[in-house]
């Protein structure tokens, strides 16, 4: 059963799944599609061409589907597409795609909570069970992969990405790729080691975590540069998923990773 309060505004064709709730005063537009279970309470906005999945929460004030704050925008259709579980906390915006990144979309992935105030820009992709802490700013493009945590109040340049695991420190201004599994954080931002907290928290192995120390160590504090590090990991370190992970990230980064600790 579908509960819109009397005092909230949804358009005749937005498509609303079973036991969607509507708060007083939310604003619901056309070409918009809700999960089942999924609430939108009082004073939420969602405008148009935006997908929501299954069980996610609005909260009061946040805004999903605003056009890009991108001068390149020219009007054309662009989508945000929302997965399963997702927490959009007090007044957190979540913008469009534009055709000119050629995505055309900003996605979020299931079960990853956006805190009050946050903001999303244009054709961001943030992973599954990701957390983006009150006050963060992700520009236009980037990329948070599964299980990255952005600390309050950081933000990130165009084009960065955060790899899966990877925890970015309050306050932090990310202006380069932060590999998977490690912590970041300071002023500029440096690698400050690996995320060892967060991985034992999700299951990974002492063995296994002093396995991605080893790795980190060999590309930060071996006197190598970058390209060397990897060829060295290849060829002398077992082949893992891990490893795997941390040398395709690395290979793949067009803004190159934040450096190791100024001290």
């Amino acid at each position: 059963m579908i509960k819109i309060h009397p005092m909230a505004c949804v358009h005749p064709d937005a498509v609303l799944g079973d036991g969607v709730e509507v708060g007083p005063f939310a604003f619901i537009d056309s070409n918009v599609t809700i999960g089942a279970g999924t609430k939108v309470l009082n004073n939420a906005t969602i405008y148009n061409h935006v997908r929501i999945g299954e069980n996610c929460t609005v909260f009061p004030g946040a805004v999903v589907g605003a056009i890009p704050q991108d001068l390149k925008f020219e009007g054309e259709e662009s989508w945000v597409e929302i997965g399963d579980r997702v927490n959009i906390r007090e007044c957190a915006t979540i913008n469009r795609g534009t055709k000119a990144s050629g995505k055309g979309v900003t996605k979020i992935g299931n079960d990853t909570l956006i805190m009050s105030y946050a903001h999303i820009a244009h054709d961001c992709t943030v992973g599954n069970h990701c957390i983006i802490v009150s006050y963060v700013g992700l520009a236009g493009e980037t990329d948070i992969h599964d299980w990255g945590i952005m600390g309050g109040k950081s933000g990130s340049h165009q084009f960065c990405r955060v790899g899966t695991h990877a925890f970015v420190g309050a306050f932090s201004k990310l202006s380069k790729d932060v590999p998977p599994y490690v912590l970041a954080g300071r002023d500029p931002i440096s690698f400050e080691g690996v995320n060892r907290v967060g991985l034992l928290r999700r299951g990974f192995t002492e063995e296994k975590v002093n396995e991605i120390k080893d790795i980190y160590d060999t590309i930060y504090f071996k006197g190598m540069n970058v390209s060397q590090a990897l060829e060295y990991i290849e060829a002398n370190f077992p082949q893992t998923p891990e490893r795997d992970t941390i040398l395709r990230f690395v290979k793949e980064s067009s803004r190159g990773i934040i450096p190791k600790p100024r001290r």
